[in-house]
């Protein structure tokens, strides 16, 4: 009997490594479209930004910058913001997909541990689903992000949502500057008028990318957590 039971088991072993292997690879391609969806948003986006820039430089340059050159680059630039905050709303949400793509291998690593432990030496990515384990398969230390301060600001700014909502803060700030133009305000009214666009652009965009992390569906939630926190839990 003990013959029979020994292959059905090795038979049973294959068969699960067999399927979690082949999820792996589906949530790998999977993660492949979307780092190439990103980067074609990001591109488009750019091609719009680039256009609308020479565009409006032929305009200023045939006009002077006169008031036709402000009635014209109002609107474009109005057509550049809508352009970049749908990106940038879209980059979010990529994001997200991408952290539930990573949170799926990771629950897929967990299972090849425990089915084979000695390999845990081998792996230099995270085995639990929890934010630090995440963190860790995309190669950002848990423990660095906490005692960053600054450099986890300079982080947000170096990733595609972070850069591309800079880019349309600032035509915001530019369509600011022109509207206080068009109004005839003094230098300071057209800084103002500029500095509101930047800084209400980045605001918007900051409670956006907050909310999309925070609001989590619940498939997502921690099944195997990291061993220090669940120590700290306790």
């Amino acid at each position: 009997m003990s013959t029979d039971v020994a292959p059905a088991g090795r038979e049973s072993s294959a068969a699960r490594l067999q399927i979690l292997a082949t999820e792996h690879w589906s949530l790998l391609a999977t993660r492949s479209l979307t780092y190439n969806e990103a980067l074609s948003r990001v591109t488009i986006f750019l091609a719009i930004l680039s256009g609308a820039v020479i565009a409006l430089a032929l305009v200023a340059q045939a006009d002077g910058f006169g008031p036709t050159t402000i009635s014209i680059a109002i609107p474009v630039l109005c057509v550049v913001l809508f352009a970049g905050v749908v990106t940038v709303g879209r980059l979010i949400r990529l994001n997200s997909d991408d952290y539930r793509w990573v949170i799926g291998m990771n629950r897929l690593r967990h299972a090849y541990i425990e089915m084979h432990p000695d390999l845990a030496a081998y792996f230099v990515t995270s085995p639990y689903d929890d934010p630090a384990g995440a963190l860790q398969t995309l190669g950002i230390e848990h423990t660095t992000i906490a005692s960053a301060g600054a450099g986890s600001i300079l982080h947000l700014v170096q990733t595609l949502p972070g850069m591309v909502a800079i880019v349309v803060a600032c035509v915001a700030a530019a369509i600011g500057a022109l509207g206080g133009l068009a109004l005839h305000g003094s230098l300071f009214e057209v800084t103002l008028a500029a500095t509101i666009g930047f800084v209400l652009v980045i605001a918007v965009m900051g409670i956006w990318a907050r909310q999309a992390v925070r609001h989590g569906a619940p498939i997502l939630e921690s099944r195997f957590p990291s061993p220090h926190a669940e120590d700290g839990n306790s």
